[in-house]
């Protein structure tokens, strides 16, 4: 568990943040630019000291008041936005430099990196040679050979071009697969977030309006993720079964199972889920002679104005009401003539589902270092 909170006065700028998260997986510092997510994460690194701030990593005082344990006794891996390597060394030297600086035990060696990040190929080539891609995950390796108890990630595809970013978020999917140690993760993009995070910090200016896990905090009410031009659920199920005759593999996810195009796997791998808001309608009764291949049951829990005479509903997947969130933006004309009300059940037809992440392929399976890894 990581216990943060920063306060103090940086210029003209107020930080007072607080928040727990989970000792593993990864737990994603969004909002605004501006908002205080990098101060976050350099005071987590001691590279910023606020006097009356306290974090604890793990069960390990960092930092309570004048205690402050430095930047250097603090087992961190920090990846920037830029991957700063150091241009006169090759990519094996850039790695080794890391576990060069390591007193106690190697838990993670410079194969297991490698074969994580896809970069054996690239250990002979001089820095300069890499693409926008190749040299963040190189930083990344650095960062792991330094074998730290938490991994501090600071929009590490900001500067990278769209192309770039699909190159990378795949290994980055891979590190989260096969990792124990928790990482904090700073974003301003939603469909990083999305994609990567387990938990989710939401900041604004300087403070924490709410954290938790990342598919209650989408689907929050109270919270303005929920309002924005294209919500979406996030669901994580595991696959169950395929249709090698048409293409199809089948999901379990909370409350059902979700039928969704391609080959996804072999059964029982983990796979998350995208459903927009926009791709599901609502009806009383299952739907007869239609192409919507999904048809779950479905409560209502509640509703919400969305502008444009929309509304936003909230819903639970399985009669029961206590399945996986999903979101449906449906008309207000809708609505009323279907007379909907919070608590009733009824059948979610999801027009399109989609992967979260793209589908495994042999060049990025889950690698065989993650059993040790975890």
């Amino acid at each position: 568990m990581i216990e943060a909170e920063f306060r103090g006065q940086l210029g003209g700028f107020a930080l007072a943040a607080e928040f727990t998260a989970p000792g593993e997986g990864i737990t994603a510092l969004f909002g605004p630019s501006g908002c205080g997510k990098t101060t976050v994460l350099r005071a987590i690194a001691g590279l910023l000291r606020l006097p009356g701030s306290r974090l604890s990593v793990n069960g390990e005082t960092w930092q309570d008041g004048r205690q402050f344990r430095p930047t250097h006794r603090r087992a961190i891996g920090y990846v920037f936005q830029e991957a700063s390597l150091f241009p006169h060394l090759s990519v094996r030297a850039n790695l080794t430099f890391g576990l060069s600086r390591v007193k106690g035990p190697v838990r993670i060696g410079e194969d297991e990196v490698a074969e994580l990040l896809g970069i054996a190929p690239l250990f002979d080539r001089p820095t300069r040679m890499l693409s926008g891609g190749e040299r963040q995950r190189v930083a990344i390796g650095r960062a792991l050979l330094s074998q730290p108890e938490l991994l501090l990630m600071d929009e590490p595809l900001s500067a990278l071009d769209r192309f770039s970013k699909d190159e990378i978020l795949p290994y980055l999917e891979r590190l989260h697969a096969a990792l124990s140690i928790p990482v904090l993760y700073v974003s301003h993009d939603i469909a990083e977030v999305e994609r990567l995070a387990d938990t989710l910090v939401l900041m604004e200016a300087g403070r924490v309006r709410a954290a938790g896990p990342l598919a209650e905090m989408l689907a929050d009410p109270a919270l303005p993720l929920i309002h924005m031009p294209q919500p979406a659920a996030v669901i994580d199920g595991e696959v169950v079964g395929r249709d090698t005759k048409y293409g199809l593999s089948e999901v379990r996810v909370p409350g059902g199972v979700v039928v969704v195009p391609g080959d996804l796997g072999p059964a029982g791998l983990r796979r998350r889920l995208r459903i927009p808001a926009s791709d599901v309608s609502l009806g009383r009764h299952a739907p007869l002679d239609t192409t919507i291949l999904n048809a779950l049951p479905a409560r209502i829990e509640g509703a919400e104005p969305a502008g444009g005479h929309q509304m936003t509903v909230r819903l639970r997947l399985g009669p029961d009401g206590r399945g996986a969130a999903l979101l449906a933006r449906v008309s207000l004309k809708s609505w009323d003539r279907l007379a909907l009300k919070p608590g009733e059940l009824v059948v979610a037809r999801l027009k399109a589902v989609a992967l979260a992440e793209p589908a495994p392929s042999a060049a990025l399976a889950p690698p065989a270092a993650a059993a040790r890894l975890r």
